[in-house]
C-alpha cells in the first residue's frame, strides 16, 4: 500500500462537508451543518446553490433536465430546487423511512438511490442499526430498494449504471447490486469486505467515488484516512488528510477527472452543533480517473 502526499487545500470555512460530486465542471458539495449547498471551482471560486434552514442537506443528485436533489436529512425527505431557487418535496419519505436519510446516488434518467442509515446520527449515543436503501424514481415515487443494510451511506453508480455499490459503515464493507430497469436492486452481493490488518485501521467506510479500474475510494473517519480499495478488498492506496482531520468522503473530478476532491473534518456529527472553519476540502492528483456516478 502507498502512502499518497502533496494534497493541497483548495476551499475551507465549511462547518461539515458532505456529499462532493463533480457535476458540469465544478465541484458540488453539502456543507451539512451550515445548511447549505455549495458549487466551486477548483480554484477556490465558492458560491451558496441553496439553503436548507430547517434541515441537515446530505447527498446530492440530478434529474435530467439540471434540477438539484437534496437529501434532508431529519425530515426524511428527498428535496428539489427549482429554476427559481425555490426548494420543494420531491418525495417525502417518512413513511418509509427507518431512521436518518444520508446520502444518495442519481442516475442520468434521475432515479435516486437514497441512504437510510437505520437510526438517529445526530443522537447523543448514536448507534448503527439495520437500515436500507431507497429508490426515488424521477416522479418522486419510491419504496424500498434493499433492506437490512448496516448503516448504508455512501452510495456510486458504475459507468454502465448496471451496478450500485453501497459503502455499509457498521457492517465495514461495500457491498454490490445489480441494478433493474425499474431501479430495483437485486443480486446482493459483497464487493470488498475492509478487514483491518497491520497498517490498515478500517472502520466505517463513509463517502466513496470509483475510478475506472473498479476501485473505490472510500472516507474512513475514524482512522483518519482516504483508501482506495480494488474488487476483493486489497487496498492500494490511502490519503492522510492534514491537522489530523477526520476523512468524510471524497469524489474524482476536474477536466481529466483525476483530482481526488476530499472532504475533511476537525469534528464528527453528534450532538452539539458545529461551529463554522471546522471542515474544509483538499485536492491531490491520482494515477486513475473518476468513472461511473458520482
Amino acid at each position: 500500500m502507498r502512502t499518497l502526499s502533496g494534497a493541497e487545500t483548495i476551499l475551507s470555512g465549511f462547518h461539515f462537508v458532505e456529499g462532493p460530486r463533480w457535476h458540469e465542471d465544478a465541484l458540488w458539495f453539502s456543507d451539512m451543518h451550515g445548511h447549505r449547498v455549495m458549487r466551486s471551482t477548483l480554484d477556490g471560486e465558492a458560491h451558496e446553490v441553496v439553503r436548507i434552514e430547517d434541515d441537515h442537506p446530505s447527498g446530492l443528485g440530478w434529474l435530467p433536465d439540471g434540477r438539484l436533489l437534496v437529501v434532508a436529512m431529519a425530515t426524511e425527505q428527498l428535496r428539489r430546487v427549482e429554476p427559481d431557487g425555490s426548494v420543494e418535496v420531491h418525495a417525502d419519505l417518512s413513511s418509509i423511512a427507518i431512521g436518518n436519510l444520508n446520502d444518495m446516488i442519481s442516475a442520468p434518467d434521475g432515479t435516486a438511490w437514497v441512504g437510510d442509515m437505520g437510526y438517529d446520527v445526530h443522537a447523543e449515543a448514536a448507534a448503527p442499526g439495520p437500515g436500507q436503501t431507497i429508490v426515488v424514481r424521477p416522479d418522486g415515487s419510491a419504496e424500498s430498494a434493499a433492506r437490512d443494510l448496516v448503516a448504508p451511506n455512501g452510495h456510486v453508480l458504475t459507468e454502465d449504471g448496471r451496478t450500485l455499490i453501497v459503502a455499509e459503515s457498521g457492517g465495514f464493507r461495500l457491498t454490490a447490486f445489480d441494478v433493474g430497469e425499474d431501479g430495483s436492486l437485486s443480486g446482493r452481493r459483497s464487493y470488498a469486505e475492509l478487514t483491518p490488518e497491520p497498517g490498515l485501521d478500517f472502520a466505517p467506510p463513509d463517502g466513496i467515488c470509483l475510478d475506472a479500474e473498479g476501485a473505490v475510494w472510500l472516507g474512513d473517519p475514524i482512522a483518519r484516512k482516504f483508501y482506495r480499495v480494488l474488487p476483493g478488498g486489497e487496498v492500494t492506496d490511502c490519503v492522510v488528510p492534514s491537522d489530523g482531520a477526520a476523512a468524510i468522503a471524497c469524489t474524482l473530478g476536474g477536466a481529466d477527472r483525476r483530482t481526488l476532491l476530499m472532504a475533511v473534518s476537525r469534528e464528527l456529527p453528534g450532538a452539539r452543533p458545529i461551529e463554522a472553519g471546522t471542515a474544509w476540502i483538499e485536492a491531490l492528483r491520482v494515477d486513475v480517473p473518476g468513472a461511473g456516478r458520482p
